[in-house]
């Protein structure tokens, strides 16, 4: 009996063993069918906003199309469109950090409306090659069908982009509307016919002494764009890209050799399954050499100094991100993304009429904001902290690793001193600019004896 039962035994063994390979077999079938789904859905939805934010061809075909209709005119309309020496090349609006972030508001309260003009569309960028001249390419695709499910469930059309000035208009009008809508933007400014005069001269593209009315309407378009202006302004200072040229409301601009701080760079598709912690480990450990990022750290403060004191007003970075800078070979910094940094006049403007409830609903973009009286429920017009402020907290773990033993402690002693301003710079001018030289003194003085500097 107890034979029989032991060959019963031997006898299910191998049909349990059988059952358990059938199980694992569907687990393993079923995870890796739920893998593939996954990663193709993934791929699909970053495919689905590389077509949205890469449309190329579209974007010179509108170009070309309102240029040979004599609708607009500019330096790099001719190459663009008739000799082809100005090529499109790589898409750079596909790759995740390259997307413009869009500005942030409280979800119970709206934009200002006197702060909407900031919220200009994602451009679409591209490297590209203007005979020897290597660039950015960035173009905005605004005169397209817009499908706005409203009452009348229709697509219509958005309002053109380039209606103004209108055909009739004479030069010196236009010179008045250009003198307005700066007033209107920067605030009042003793010079500010020089920034007109400026302007003018951009969009003189042939530089024959006259704006035609084709060079007006691009000049015009651009002016719409923050950091086309930002670019006029600050044309003669080292940490912002030149503008090269321009057609219509395309333009190109200086190229940055480094677009990103921190020197690693990963296929998109595995930047999606790297957790956000291990990534900033990550970037801290692949960076340029300590006194190559000392030399960044000074550029980014040059370029609040650069900003905030101006030639014509203060301007606030309100969207102070790693991903918004760039360096050369040099190891200059550059600016790679002006879109968020506003005229302090407009910002101040748009939160006199600003109603809220809590300092939330005060904010505009990342990293301007302001408190909310709750006895007027209105946000006051002084920004909480400075650019500097912004500028140290952004860099402090960047500059900090890997720094010099002797120069540590004093190092971060200040950039806590840094990040502890509040105010607009306006209302503690000198400790900003005590600090501020304090920083670039302390720096200068380590690394201009080192052969990476």
């Amino acid at each position: 009996m107890a034979r029989g039962l032991i060959s019963w035994a031997w006898l299910r063994k191998p049909y349990c063993i059988q059952a358990r390979f059938s199980y694992l077999r569907m687990k393993y079938l079923f995870f890796s069918w739920l893998a593939v789904f996954i990663s193709s859905w993934v791929v699909y939805v970053q495919y689905s906003s590389y077509t949205e934010l890469c449309r190329g061809h579209e974007c010179k075909k509108t170009i070309c199309d309102k240029y040979r209709r004599g609708v607009i005119d500019g330096s790099a309309c001719s190459s663009l469109c008739d000799k082809d020496t100005l090529y499109l090349g790589k898409c750079l609006s596909s790759k995740p950090n390259n997307q413009v972030r869009s500005p942030t508001f409280s979800p119970l309260s709206p934009p200002p409306t006197s702060l909407r003009k900031w919220l200009a569309p994602v451009p679409q960028v591209y490297t590209g090659s203007w005979g020897d001249l290597e660039g950015v390419i960035k173009c905005q695709m605004g005169d397209i069908l817009q499908y706005d499910l409203g009452a009348d469930m229709e697509p219509r059309k958005e309002a053109m982009l380039f209606d103004k000035p209108t055909k009739g208009t004479s030069v010196e009008k236009f010179k008045e509307m250009v003198f307005s809508y700066l007033k209107a933007k920067v605030g009042e400014q003793a010079n500010l016919q020089d920034l007109a005069n400026l302007v003018l001269s951009v969009a003189d593209s042939n530089k024959d002494g006259h704006i035609s009315l084709p060079e007006a309407k691009s000049a015009w378009a651009l002016l719409q764009l923050n950091e086309v202006l930002l670019m006029v302004i600050l044309q003669d200072k080292e940490h912002t890209p030149k503008l090269l040229g321009f057609c219509g409301n395309l333009y190109v601009a200086e190229k940055v050799e480094y677009t990103s701080l921190y020197g690693l760079h990963l296929p998109w598709l595995l930047e999606l399954w790297i957790p956000s912690g291990v990534r900033r480990s990550m970037d801290q450990w692949f960076t340029p050499s300590w006194p190559r990022k000392a030399k960044i750290f000074i550029g980014l403060l040059e370029l609040v100094e650069d900003v905030f004191h101006g030639p014509f007003g203060n301007f606030l970075m309100c969207d102070v991100s790693a991903t918004n800078f760039g360096y050369n070979e040099k190891h200059d910094l550059k600016a790679v993304d002006l879109r968020r940094v506003v005229p302090e006049a407009a910002f101040r403007e748009a939160m006199r009429d600003r109603h809220c409830d809590v300092d939330a609903d005060c904010v505009y973009g990342a990293d301007c904001s302001t408190s909310c009286d709750l006895t007027k429920r209105r946000c006051s017009t002084d920004v909480i902290q400075p650019n500097l402020a912004k500028a140290c907290r952004m860099l402090k773990d960047y500059i900090l690793r890997g720094a010099p033993l002797d120069v540590r402690e004093e190092l971060e002693k200040q950039l806590y001193s840094c990040m502890a301003l509040k105010g607009s710079a306006d209302q503690m001018e000198m400790e900003h600019s005590l600090i501020l030289n304090n920083l670039k003194t302390l720096l200068w003085k380590k690394i201009s004896n080192t052969k990476d500097s």
